[in-house]
């Protein structure tokens, strides 16, 4: 198992400038990490000059750029919206290129209220297909996650509830597509999230450890120190699974620096003892 980290505590920071790039790889450095993940919004300068130098800043601290975290809206209303998303996409791959980061964390996009089910599932598949060539060709897997909302969207995930998501990942089969495995989120919408694990372990590539203050509310605590049932689902992924991949501890509890480095430590050892 390889360890990374995304400090959702700190994304509004990043993405207004109030923290930069060099202050969470520094961050990340100080915590023991195998590598750290990047979020889509938090660059401003994607020329290959900018982007070769975090590359570089990443190596000498040694780590490693784990996954590019992006929040593609794939059924989008309207079709420039769509096109955008995709052409967003494409950008997302070649940046995560030039990070040498293995894996783009995907998104189904918003649940907008005119679009109904058969038609957003029909269309995140579509833009998906459209996607993944150019990241095959790049050697980067894209992710996809049981997500909930993204800070920058309106509306929750379309595929937030468990059977809507599941209907993406069967029509998705036989394609390069993995499963980023958010440990919480299926929580939040009030599910349980062995079930959802138990359907997509074979196809489970990353893992986002995250952790819930009280079920069915999007209160998110220290990784360890809510409702997630951590044990169970770290001896699923481990002795049934057989899972090695990536595990990257998602810090939302809003506690500082003791917040990211409690939480990593109850991933280590729970997955030890797992």
């Amino acid at each position: 198992m390889f360890l990374s980290c995304i400090p959702a505590t700190y994304f509004r920071d990043l993405i207004d400038g109030r923290m930069s790039m060099e202050t969470w790889i520094n961050l990340a450095a100080s915590l023991g990490l195998d590598g750290l993940d990047f979020g889509q919004a938090w660059f401003r300068d994607t020329s290959p000059v900018a982007v070769t130098a975090i590359r570089k800043r990443v190596e000498d601290r040694g780590l490693r750029a784990c996954m590019l975290t992006c929040a593609p809206d794939f059924p989008h209303p309207e079709p420039a919206g769509r096109q955008a998303t995709v052409d967003e996409m494409l950008r997302m791959v070649e940046l995560a290129r030039g990070l040498n980061a293995p894996l783009i964390r995907v998104t189904a996009g918003q649940a907008h209220p005119s679009v109904s089910r058969e038609q957003g599932i029909a269309w995140v598949c579509e833009g998906l297909r459209k996607v993944l060539p150019a990241a095959s060709s790049a050697g980067i897997t894209l992710v996809y996650e049981n997500h909930t909302k993204a800070s920058v969207w309106q509306y929750r995930d379309f595929s937030e509830p468990s059977a809507i998501f599941l209907d993406i990942v069967r029509a998705m089969e036989g394609t390069a597509l993995g499963v980023n495995f958010d440990t919480a989120n299926p929580l939040v919408h009030g599910e349980d999230p062995l079930p959802l694990l138990h359907q997509v372990a074979h196809r489970v590539v990353s893992v986002h450890a995250n952790d819930l203050r009280v079920c069915g509310q999007f209160d998110f605590c220290v990784v360890g120190q809510g409702v997630v049932p951590f044990a169970d689902i770290f001896r699923y992924l481990k002795r049934t699974a057989g899972f090695d991949g990536w595990i990257s501890v998602e810090e939302f509890s809003r506690t500082g620096e003791q917040g990211f480095r409690d939480a990593i430590r109850f991933v280590r050892e729970a997955w030890a003892a797992a």
